[in-house]
C-alpha cells in the first residue's frame, strides 16, 4: 500500500521577549516525495541566537537542495548542513559583539527511508503507532552522566545543571553530530523534532499517544497549548515539526450503472 506524508510545523514565543527558535520543512526541488525538516534553538545576546538558528536552516537547506537526492548522499548532506552552519555562526562571533550558538535537528525523508542528525539538546523522536522506536540523546551535561551510568533520567530532570550543553553549533570545538536512520518505512511512522521548550513538559508515552490520536496540525496545537499551560508563566520558546506517514486512502468504489 502506498504511503502519503502528513507534515506541519508550529512554534510559540513562550514567556521570552524574543523568538530565537527556528523551524521549517523544505521540499526537495528535484526528488518527488522528499523533504527536509529542521529545528534549531538559538542562544546568544540580543538577536544573536535568532541569527544562529536562522543560519542552521539556511545551511541545511542549501546542502539538501544542492544535488539530486540519493541514499549515498544523505549523510554528507546532514553533516555538511550542520558543519557549514557551525562555521558561519563562528564567523559571526568574530565579526560582531554577539556570542551566538544553536542546536540543530535535521531530518531527511525520501521514499523508503528517513535519516537524521542532531547536535545539542533539541530532540528527534521516532514513533510507530504511538510506540517510541528511537529518541536522540541530548548533548547535555546531565545526559552525559546518564549515559555513563552516574544518574537516572529522572534524577537528570531535577538536576540544577540540566540545561548546560556539552556540544552545540558555534562553540569553540567542532559540533558533536549523532546520526539516526529508519528503513523501511511503514504506515504509522511519525517523527517529531522539537526544542527543549516543548519536550521538557512531556513524557515519551504522552507524546506518542498524542501523535497517534491526533492529525499533525491538531497534535501540534495541543502540544503547544499544554506546554504553555504547564510552564506556568516561565516557558521558553517552543518549536516543533511533525512528519507522519499514513496509507493512501482508497478511492470509493465505483457504483454500478
Amino acid at each position: 500500500m502506498p504511503l502519503t506524508i502528513q507534515a506541519c510545523t508550529a512554534q510559540h514565543i513562550g514567556d521570552r521577549q524574543e523568538q530565537q527558535d527556528r523551524v521549517a520543512i523544505f521540499p526537495h526541488p528535484k526528488t518527488k516525495g522528499a523533504l527536509l525538516a529542521a529545528v534549531a534553538d538559538g542562544m546568544g545576546g540580543h538577536t544573536g541566537g535568532a541569527l544562529a538558528a536562522e543560519q542552521v536552516l539556511h545551511s541545511a537547506n542549501s546542502s539538501f537542495s544542492a544535488i539530486g537526492l540519493g541514499p549515498q548522499y544523505v549523510r554528507d548532506m546532514l553533516e555538511s548542513g550542520i558543519n557549514d552552519a557551525h562555521d558561519a555562526i563562528r564567523l559571526t562571533r568574530y565579526t560582531s559583539e554577539q556570542d551566538p550558538h544553536s542546536t540543530a535537528c535535521l531530518l531527511i525523508l525520501q521514499p523508503g527511508q528517513v535519516d537524521w542528525a542532531h547536535c545539542g539538546d533539541s530532540r528527534i523522536y521516532h514513533f510507530r503507532d504511538g510506540k517510541l522506536i528511537k529518541r536522540s540523546v541530548d548533548h547535555s551535561y546531565v545526559m552525559d552522566l546518564v549515559q555513563r551510568g552516574f544518574m537516572t533520567e529522572e534524577q537528570a530532570e531535577e538536576h540544577p545543571n540540566k540545561n548546560i550543553l556539552i556540544s552545540c553549533l558555534g562553540d569553540r570545538d567542532a559540533p558533536r553530530i549523532e546520526y539516526g536512520k529508519a528503513q523501511p518505512l511503514v504506515a504509522g511512522d511519525c517523527f517529531l523534532l522539537c526544542t527543549d521548550g516543548l519536550w521538557a513538559y512531556f513524557s515519551d508515552i504522552e507524546l506518542g499517544r498524542v501523535l497517534r490520536e491526533k492529525p499533525p496540525r491538531q497534535a501540534a496545537e495541543w502540544l503547544i497549548d499544554a506546554a504553555r499551560s504547564r510552564a506556568e508563566g516561565r516557558g521558553d520558546n517552543c518549536s516543533l515539526a511533525i512528519v507522519r506517514l499514513k496509507e493512501v486512502d482508497k478511492p470509493p468504489p465505483l457504483g454500478r450503472r
